[in-house]
């Protein structure tokens, strides 16, 4: 059966580059410093920790996974934190900017996503949304499809896709819809770079756990390590033994 719970301090080990490019997305923020920030999708907390260093105002961190909110409530006790799904937001013209990253390409209802996130801002409040767009991790998805059909098919005939990766046009339009203006989207190309192959394991087992929940605990060791090595016959290791993965992020701006 398919496992829906993050392995929270494993992730926290393994998305180094989910962080570096929080860090360049809180850039573009442009902070006073006196502004109330919710981190929507906040994980492990290491980046709601960055914002709550650039703001003397009220930082919240928000996510559907309790073993992320338990992680980041024991790391970071300065800093509120509520187990609250994304689609569900609860809050009233609470926020002078809800920030995003790596998150919302696990939803497919962005609709609903979008209605409670315009709520939950002040009025000129404004959204800094970044994840996976369309083309993301092509090859990763290419490859584990290809691997699948040749040594997995009977486990997985029942499979859907969890994530969402849409085109910035789609969104742009949902954006519309929800009433939002100054709307920017759009779709950058990044390179992901793994240290190791041991980074990259790390990455598949904690970030794509949905393929591997499929089968069961024993399994799935074998499953990451049989997917590596046909990955890295398409992309090897550079120069220095990492490992890159080519993904596409789409960001969005806007403001209530």
């Amino acid at each position: 059966m398919q496992q829906d719970n993050w392995n929270a301090k494993d992730y926290a080990k393994h998305s180094k580059a989910q962080e570096v490019w929080a860090k360049e997305l809180i850039k573009k923020l442009d902070l006073k410093g006196d502004e109330n920030i919710l981190d929507l999708g906040c994980g492990d907390a290491k980046v709601t920790a960055l914002l709550k260093k650039a703001t003397a105002g009220c930082v919240v961190g928000v996510d559907k996974s309790q073993a992320m909110i338990q992680l980041a409530t024991q790391s970071y006790p300065n800093i509120s934190f509520l187990e609250m799904d994304a689609r569900t937001l609860s809050f009233d013209n609470k926020f002078d900017i809800i920030f995003s990253n790596a998150v919302l390409h696990w939803i497919h209802d962005q609709q609903s996503v979008l209605k409670g996130v315009y709520k939950a801002l002040k009025p000129n409040g404004k959204i800094l949304l970044q994840f996976g767009g369309y083309g993301n991790a092509k090859e990763i998805l290419s490859v584990m499809d290809a691997f699948i059909a040749k040594e997995y098919a009977c486990y997985f005939k029942d499979f859907e896709s969890p994530y969402n990766f849409p085109h910035s046009d789609v969104y742009e339009a949902l954006l519309v819809e929800q009433g939002f203006k100054n709307i920017d989207a759009k779709l950058i190309e990044k390179d992901m770079v793994h240290d190791d192959i041991d980074a990259f394991k790390g990455w598949i087992r904690t970030t794509w756990f949905p393929y591997t929940g499929v089968l069961d605990e024993e399994m799935r060791e074998e499953f990451i390590d049989g997917f590596v090595e046909a990955y890295l016959e398409l992309r090897p290791l550079d120069n220095e033994k990492k490992v890159h993965v080519d993904m596409v992020r789409l960001e969005a701006s806007a403001a209530r």
